[in-house]
């Protein structure tokens, strides 16, 4: 049994940043989030309907992170990969032809379990004409080099940002 301190969990359902309006979506027995956008532990409950939700851009990355010029390296196989940092190790996935899903839900072909993602998130199609990524109706978006997106090409070295987590796109 895992045991939790009182006022760390919401309960389901949509949530704002009471600093900048982040919107994120929480279900039972998440944890509370630092807002991925101000970085703010505070949050209060808010509706999906009839209010509009902020969702301010992620803070972006000074750089391409120091790891990445060493993961791009690593790359033995030529192909379309993305590469983020999962917390304790780098993963580079290799992406396949076709539909990669993206998200939190165990079915996702890469999974982010964070609560700043949603269950289905994004997808990334892949084909010889090369890597576009879409946006699955996700609650706090998809932006591409920090600029929200729904559909967009991927170019090398594009950041995509999907919840807390900065995903980059390597063409080798």
């Amino acid at each position: 049994m895992k045991a939790v301190s009182t006022g760390t969990l919401a309960g389901a359902g949509s949530f704002s940043c009471a600093i900048c309006g982040f919107a994120v979506a929480l279900q039972e027995q998440d944890e509370i989030p630092d807002c991925p956008s101000c970085g703010g532990g505070s949050f209060k409950r808010c509706s999906m309907f009839g209010t509009t939700l902020s969702h301010a851009p992620p803070r972006p990355e000074a750089d391409h992170p120091a790891w990445l010029a060493e993961a791009r390296d690593s790359l033995a196989d030529p192909g379309d990969y993305i590469a983020y940092d999962a917390g304790d190790s780098t993963v580079a996935v290799l992406l396949k032809d076709g539909w990669t899903r993206v998200g939190r839900s165990l079915s996702a072909d890469l999974r982010l379990d964070d609560p700043t993602v949603s269950r289905r998130h994004a997808l990334i199609y892949r084909d010889e004409e090369g890597a576009r990524v879409l946006d699955d109706r996700s609650l706090n978006g998809v932006f591409r080099n920090g600029e929200r997106v729904e559909l967009a090409q991927l170019c090398d070295g594009d950041t995509l940002t999907v919840g807390r987590f900065n995903l980059h796109f390597l063409r080798q």
